[in-house]
């Protein structure tokens, strides 16, 4: 029998950072911008160190599934709070407090001069409550609750600052596509609800064989298949996938701390640990996988290719990030759910550092995001320069770092899977590892290395108010950024290195999330075959160098190197020569235009249509005033009859009393005349 764990412990994880909020929000003048930043980061703090306790426990064997409270009961459905705590959810724990911890302190640098300082904390902390209540979650209702928290947290955070209106275009933008998946995401939990009666995950794990077997009504197609495509359509908004991918670049207009803490460890990565999650549902469908499959495959090489154009630094980040979330679909859709998640931890160390990384080179810059206005700022930001290499060399799966392990590893599961999408799959993911050396390396070398750009530059002055100097007057060279700031980056910097070695073997091959995620499915092997080729990590990052993925990231870099350091003509060349593909990428492959054009138009149209011919015409018009006009057009008539005089009631009567005789008398004075 597994040891179980504290609830009371438990419940101080997402508890902590909520008082901190609550306190930074409610509070913030009366205690200040140092009061609001020290309750906040001791909030996430006592989060993150009770998760490592409880990590440590999970490792151990120690497990925790069971109600905290009970909200409502209807009929046979419990509604609920409960946590569900195993590997899956202890990693996830652990990798959300940290990366939150780490942004909260690097906070203090980047917001330093910042009028929203108090609201900025209570934001971010309140956004590590929604995240934690999402991941410890053990059923459906509590799930949707921080689904739709750190929607609307994101929604505040990437409208930060109000006045700017790239800015509140951008959070709108993020709201409405993710309402769009939602959409779907709750009609998926509808569909479990209706047919296994329950809210609660383990019980509807162990009716999932009876489900299988459920028809949709007045349809052939399983019902199982159909609830797991409408929660995987929340998972696409949620995680950016296309085609509801087109928020996150845009969420970009947010300070830098929240592109690291939405966009790399915790609230893009909420659909990847759902599907994960619910792996005893998607294993039993394979029309649902192979959906997953394929909608990661383009998300992955597509997305990766708009980052090559890109020359706003966080933007380009931006594009890394939804490329490497397909990497995470793709696994999934093969049904290796633990390398999934496996890439899902790895990636929020070395992203939360690339986007930290961007933003000190933002501070260093005087918020000059362009690349192009760069170069030569290794000399000038060294803590910058070797730790953005780190995340660099881990993103683009050099041997040995993080990101190596467990993008290798997707790229083998899907190349053992057997299910019919997988071929176009495994072209893509492969594909996808020269773009990403190419985009990252190009950004690395404009940035770090070649020609300054910077100098006799003129100041770019604060065209907004949080555009401000950081006490550092108007030096133009850039600087390096305060230890706030830099000491997040080297701690980020450490597990983007050594996590994917130490933790493959219990990850992936081990029994850690052995009662967490349904492993080793029947028909879908991949992991087994994974399993029978691994020989360690050592063996693994050894036997790399002679890889196809390899060397087409080596191919990536040195292509970057021979662009942009070498000769920079061949780009402008390409440039010109490809002129119609650049058009095509430069307007993102016009989703944006169809979005607003097509769709957004037709709504509108229908929206005036209804309005004016329906509600104006039909409803206003023929319903409401039209039954008044009836009865006003009827009144009228009755008027023009009832006048109040005697004399005419009077010759009223006597017409109605000779009409009356008439009608009585008709039949015999006719045949009377008849004779």
């Amino acid at each position: 029998m597994a040891a179980t764990l504290n609830p009371t412990l438990l419940l101080a994880v997402p508890l902590a950072p909520l008082v901190g909020a609550t306190l930074a929000g409610f509070f913030g003048k009366a205690i200040g911008r140092a009061g609001a930043h020290t309750v906040t980061i001791l909030g996430v703090l006592v989060a993150f160190v009770i998760s490592a306790m409880t990590l440590n426990d999970v490792i151990h064997g120690a497990r925790y599934s069971g109600t905290v409270y009970e909200w409502m009961v209807l009929g046979d459905f419990k509604m609920e709070v409960g946590f569900l705590v195993d590997g899956l959810t202890a990693m996830m724990m652990c990798v959300v407090t940290f990366v939150s911890l780490m942004v909260h302190v690097y906070t203090i640098g980047y917001m330093h001069e910042d009028p929203g300082y108090q609201r900025f904390f209570s934001y971010i902390s309140l956004f590590t409550f929604s995240m934690l209540m999402l991941v410890m979650s053990n059923n459906f209702l509590q799930l949707f609750f921080g689904w739709e928290a750190v929607g609307l947290v994101s929604y505040l955070l990437i409208g930060f600052w109000y006045t700017k209106p790239t800015a509140i275009f951008a959070n709108m933008k993020a709201f409405l596509v993710n309402r769009v998946g939602d959409f779907g995401f709750i009609l998926g939990i509808g569909l479990i609800a209706a047919y296994a009666g329950t809210l609660n995950y383990g019980e509807t794990f162990a009716k999932a064989n009876d489900l299988a077997k459920l028809s949709f009504p007045g349809t052939d197609w399983m019902l199982l298949s159909v609830a797991c495509i409408c929660l995987f359509i929340g998972a696409m908004g949620k995680s950016a996938q296309f085609p509801l991918h087109v928020w996150l670049p845009d969420s970009m207009e947010g300070p830098t701390p929240i592109s690291a803490l939405i966009h790399a460890a915790t609230m893009v990565t909420a659909g990847i640990f759902m599907v994960a999650r619910m792996s005893p549902l998607y294993e039993l469908s394979d029309a649902a996988l192979n959906f997953v499959l394929v909608i990661g495959s383009i998300t992955a090489l597509f997305m990766g290719f708009l980052g090559i154009i890109q020359n706003d630094i966080k933007r380009v980040v931006a594009y890394s990030t939804l490329s490497q979330l397909g990497y995470m679909t793709v696994a999934l859709g093969v049904s290796a759910y633990s390398v999934a998640v496996f890439h899902l931890m790895t990636h929020a160390f070395f992203k939360a550092l690339l986007f930290l990384g961007a933003g000190s080179v933002i501070m260093g810059m005087h918020h000059d995001q362009d690349i192009r206005n760069m170069g030569g700022l290794w000399k000038h930001m060294k803590i910058t320069w070797i730790t953005s290499l780190l995340g660099s060399l881990a993103l683009i799966g050099t041997p040995f770092f993080a990101g190596f392990y467990s993008k290798d590893s997707i790229i083998e599961a899907v190349h053992a899977s057997h299910l019919p999408a997988a071929h176009w799959a495994y072209f893509a993911v492969v594909c996808g590892v020269f773009v990403t050396a190419f985009y990252s390396f190009r950004m690395y070398f404009l940035v770090f290395h070649g020609k300054e750009h910077f100098h006799h530059k003129p100041f770019p002055g604060e065209h907004d108010h949080h555009d401000e100097d950081h006490g550092h007057g108007h030096d133009h060279t850039p600087h390096e950024s305060p230890w706030v700031v830099t000491l997040p980056l080297v701690l980020l910097a450490i597990p983007s290195v050594v996590i994917g070695y130490l933790a493959i073997q219990p990850m992936l091959y081990g029994d850690f999330f052995k009662d967490a995620i349904f492993v080793n499915g029947e028909h879908h092997h991949a992991m087994k075959e994974l399993a029978a080729e691994f020989h360690g990590a050592a063996a693994m990052a050894m036997h790399a160098f002679g890889t196809l993925p390899f060397w087409l990231a080596m191919g990536g870099v040195a292509t970057a190197f021979v662009f942009y350091m070498v000769a920079p003509s061949i780009p402008t060349m390409f440039a010109k020569v490809l002129r119609p593909v650049i058009v095509i990428l430069e307007n993102k492959y016009f989703f944006d235009w169809f979005n607003e054009h097509v769709l957004a138009a037709g709504a509108r149209l229908l929206g005036r249509g209804l309005w004016k011919g329906g509600d104006q015409g039909l409803i206003d018009g023929l319903l409401i005033n039209g039954s008044a006009r009836l009865v006003g057009a009827f009144a009228g008539l009755t008027r023009l009859v009832q006048t109040g005089h005697l004399y005419w009631y009077a010759l009223v009567m006597l017409l109605g009393v000779f009409g009356l005789l008439t009608w009585q008398l008709w039949p015999a004075l006719s045949g009377v005349a008849g004779r």
